[in-house]
């Protein structure tokens, strides 16, 4: 097998595709996005999903016995977006305690 040599000082491998063409550009429609505030987070998986409920504690009484929470969103990901999204959120954890103090 003979190696093709790179022309004019191109440090790519001969038939490469330059950088600019194999980056992907990605842009994000926030036409229908939609904010809610929630203070509640629970989670359960299966082998094939992660899921995700978000909601609202309206309960200030923290003696009080019974809490009701209720939940407002779910969101359901396969188990390699919740390893992406761990390590996002590990990051982002790390740079506001970095900014703000550590979080207890």
């Amino acid at each position: 097998m003979v190696e093709q040599k790179p022309k004019n000082g191109d440090s790519r491998p001969a038939g490469a595709a330059p950088a600019a063409q194999r980056e992907q550009k990605i842009s994000f429609d926030v036409s229908e996005l939609k904010s809610s505030y929630c203070n509640v987070c629970n989670a359960t998986s299966t082998r094939e999903e992660v899921v995700l409920n978000f909601g609202i504690n309206h309960t200030w009484d923290r003696d009080q016995r019974d809490v009701p929470v209720k939940l407002q969103h779910r969101i359901i990901i396969s188990p390699h977006a919740a390893k992406r999204f761990q390590d996002l959120m590990t990051k982002l954890v790390t740079e506001h305690e970095a900014r703000y103090g550590k979080l207890d």
